[in-house]
Order: C-alpha cells, then sequence, then structure tokens
C-alpha cells in the first residue's frame, strides 16, 4: 500500500449568530454533482493557507467576512480512483457584512433548529454533530465490503 495519495482540499463553514441561526446556501441540482441545503465553502487554491481558503470561499459564497473561524473537525473519504478527499470543517460566530445570494446558490439565515426539516445536501447533520460537538473531530467514511456500502464513522 502506497503512502502517497491524491488528495482533494475542501473547507465547509457553519456561520452561527447570537439567536441560533446560521447561514445556509441552497444548492442547485442541475449545476451541482450534489446539491441541497449546505453550508458555505468550497476548493483550497494553490499554496493557500487553510484558513485563508475558508475566508474567501465563504466571501464569496455569502457576502460575509467571517473573523477568528476555528477549526472544528475534518471530514474525508476514498474515493472511487482511491484518492482522498479532505473537507476542513469550521464554525465562526463573528462575522461581517451582509448575505446575498451568488451563482453557486440561494444564501438565507435559518434556525438551526430547522435544519432536519430542510432538504439537505447529503450527510449535513452528520457533519454538523462534529461542528458542534467538542467531544467529535472526524466523520470519515470507510468501505464495509464489496457491495459498495459505506459506514459512517466519528471519532
Amino acid at each position: 500500500m502506497s503512502r502517497k495519495q491524491t488528495v482533494t482540499l475542501t473547507n465547509m463553514c457553519l456561520i452561527e449568530d447570537q439567536n441560533g441561526h446560521v447561514v445556509v446556501q441552497i444548492r442547485d441540482p442541475k449545476r451541482y454533482r450534489w446539491s441541497g441545503v449546505a453550508f458555505p465553502g468550497g476548493h483550497l487554491l494553490e499554496g493557500e493557507c487553510f484558513y485563508d481558503s475558508v475566508v474567501r470561499e465563504v466571501y464569496e459564497e455569502t457576502g460575509l467576512t467571517i473573523h477568528k473561524a476555528q477549526l472544528v473537525g475534518i471530514k474525508h473519504w476514498p474515493d472511487q480512483e482511491g484518492d482522498r478527499y479532505l473537507v476542513f470543517l469550521y464554525k465562526a460566530i463573528d462575522y461581517s457584512g451582509q448575505i446575498h445570494s451568488t451563482d453557486e446558490g440561494e444564501v438565507r439565515w435559518v434556525k438551526k433548529s430547522e435544519l432536519p426539516q430542510l432538504d439537505l445536501a447529503y450527510d449535513l447533520l452528520e457533519v454538523l454533530k462534529v461542528m458542534d460537538s467538542p467531544e467529535l473531530s472526524e466523520f470519515f467514511y470507510t468501505q464495509k465490503g464489496e457491495d459498495g456500502d459505506w459506514d459512517r464513522n466519528f471519532r
């Protein structure tokens, strides 16, 4: 087994206000492989540090500038080619600016407690579990067998 592999680096950020609302983006199924309500985020640019990438992505997708975002966990899985996909999970309660929608999708504030009733992007509640739990830092998939099924794991 090789110790080297291709890795895709991405981020996602939970932006929360003092009243229990979070910023979500509604991704268009016609434009993306995965769609539904998600938290803002995206890919790192070559040479970009992780923190700067999440600040940039949040600004590009929502119009908000986040301050003092905290790295709260990671999500990862191997893809079909044996490469690794990493999502660095951030949380921000300090921000400035006004939200606006973009080509990436409609952006809005929603009550965090209402997230389970929305048409969420795949596994967003599991991601939220890691973002909100000080006992967890990792959410990852492992393949359970030849049939292609996946186990969801937390650490």
